[in-house]
């Protein structure tokens, strides 16, 4: 029975604690997982200054540059809690510090621009989404830290770990057991932190997380590169993330992209979406997918197509 109809009242926000009983005992390694890229990029602020791209920054002050920073820098347009609600079950979480900012340890998230909300508040939504939700596993990925000057990097890391380890407290899965559905439930964990700093030395924080992703603009090259690191490079025993994400050019060639006045990213993501997703069911059937993170995961019924192929794990 397709996922669409096995939703039930919930729609897709308990989907985990509905899947069959030969699933439970399997290692989240080996589930496939639906994930947002740029998880936060929904809540960006046109007031901020710009982050990225370098060659954009020094026109943090135009209006107008922003603000087509903004329309092309927008991947999600569902908040967190709502993309939880949605079914996706990983957040790409990319962090920076403002420049100036009055409080030393205060952090927001970016791509191309900062968010309005700051890290510590979202974090709390997320922990309390999951209190409420204790069979679904949530496996937040922090990452791309941007703005950690030399002289407090080890301060502004040592507070985040510290908060996150105090917020989440027992719900943390530590990073030396194999966790699956089953043993996640026993043990009252459903919480999976991964944080890309390595001087950590946390038990109960994971390591980055590989993302594959493909680099390009066009379906057919991002296609090409993920089942190249699907059959080549991807980790035994760990988690790792296949990227459907489309990526602007870091060059001049972004110029072709955005100076489209009638056009922006979500446009150009939802022209592409259906095609990716539908190589995505093909390759799973030549090799393992773990987590699949992509763009407007609310949308072209992303979850729910990612989620069925679970189903097809089940022996018959």
């Amino acid at each position: 029975m397709p996922a669409q109809k096995r939703k039930g009242k919930d729609g897709m926000s308990n989907w985990m604690s509905q899947l069959p009983p030969e699933l439970h005992t399997v290692p989240l390694f080996e589930l496939t997982l639906p994930g947002s890229h740029d998880s936060m990029s929904y809540d960006l602020d046109i007031n901020s200054s710009i982050i990225e791209p370098d060659g954009l920054k020094r026109f943090s002050k135009i209006y107008c540059v922003r603000k087509i920073v903004r329309k092309w820098a927008i991947t999600q347009e569902a908040t967190v809690t709502k993309q939880l609600d949605a079914g996706v079950r990983y957040l790409d979480l990319r962090i920076a510090r403002k420049p100036d900012d009055t409080n030393p340890t205060r952090l927001y998230f970016y791509h191309g621009l900062y968010t309005r909300a700051d890290v510590e508040t979202v974090l709390k939504d997320i922990n309390d989404w999951a209190g409420t939700h204790p069979k679904e596993i949530v496996i937040l990925s922090l990452s791309n830290f941007k703005g950690f000057d030399k002289k407090i990097e080890k301060q502004l890391h040592t507070h985040l770990l510290d908060f996150i380890k105090t917020l989440f407290g027992a719900k943390l899965a530590p990073a030396w057991e194999k966790p699956t559905l089953k043993s996640c439930w026993d043990n009252g964990r459903n919480v999976i932190v991964s944080y890309d700093y390595r001087a950590h030395k946390h038990s109960d924080i994971w390591k980055k997380i590989n993302y594959y992703y493909g680099n390009s603009m066009e379906p057919a090259k991002i296609e090409a590169r993920l089942c190249h690191a699907l059959e080549k490079e991807r980790p035994d025993q760990h988690f790792f993330v296949c990227g459907l994400n489309l990526t602007l050019p870091h060059d001049a060639r972004i110029l072709k992209y955005i100076l489209r006045m009638c056009d922006n990213f979500i446009n150009v993501i939802q022209r592409s979406l259906p095609k990716l997703l539908q190589w995505v069911k093909q390759q799973s059937c030549k090799t393992p997918i773990n987590i699949v993170a992509s763009d407007l995961v609310t949308r072209n019924n992303f979850v729910s197509t990612i989620v069925e192929l679970n189903f097809k794990k089940v022996k018959a």
